[in-house]
């Protein structure tokens, strides 16, 4: 759930100039990456919302060597797995009735068709490649039925929200320091 790098307007020639200056010189990408980057993420754990604060917890931030990107976010494989219900929390779930799903279908006896029977006792290759049990629901604790009640949850959205009230700041921040490298880098090629 990690806030992936966008491109710097495009500009492919931009971001190469700036790799191949950071080889040679300090730049000021870094710095102001990180300061910006630590923003937004400060600004994303104000949002989330809390139960435990081990999902607040676990936000982190890089910022490469060159400092052309940076990852905010949730990090990591093991981090992924554990916090999977994020994109629950930021997009909201759908819900399920607990009724049986039922659609109109020609080729069905009176017209109805549902995906919810009892499979078990079908036989024959077209059950061995498609239909399942019809299984009942549990975590091994609770009993929640063959076709429990799921409320709907709503959003409460925390990544996007983060980014957006801090998109004018970093933006102007990475603007400054991408004139101030290129002045030092200019100014270095005519000096020697």
């Amino acid at each position: 759930m990690a806030a992936r790098r966008s491109r710097m307007s495009g500009d492919f020639k931009l971001r190469r100039t700036l790799r191949n200056i950071h080889t040679t010189m300090d730049n000021e990408l870094v710095g102001v990456m990180q300061q910006s980057a630590d923003r937004v993420l400060a600004t994303m754990r104000q949002l989330i919302p809390k139960d435990t604060g081990a999902a607040s917890a676990a936000l982190k931030v890089f910022v490469s060597k060159s400092g052309l990107n940076a990852e905010i976010g949730i990090r990591g494989k093991r981090d992924n797995e554990r916090f999977f219900y994020l994109r629950f929390l930021e997009y909201g779930t759908k819900g399920y009735s607990g009724t049986l799903y039922r659609r109109a279908d020609r080729n069905s006896i009176g017209g109805e068709h549902t995906n919810n029977r009892d499979k078990s006792k079908l036989s024959g290759r077209r059950n061995v490649l498609r239909a399942r049990d019809t299984k009942n629901k549990s975590d091994g604790a609770h009993f929640f039925g063959k076709y429990p009640d799921i409320p709907a949850r709503p959003a409460h959205p925390w990544l996007r929200p983060a980014k957006d009230v801090n998109r004018e700041f970093v933006l102007a921040n990475i603007r400054a320091a991408v004139a101030e490298t290129l002045r030092k880098a200019s100014e270095g090629l005519s000096n020697g």
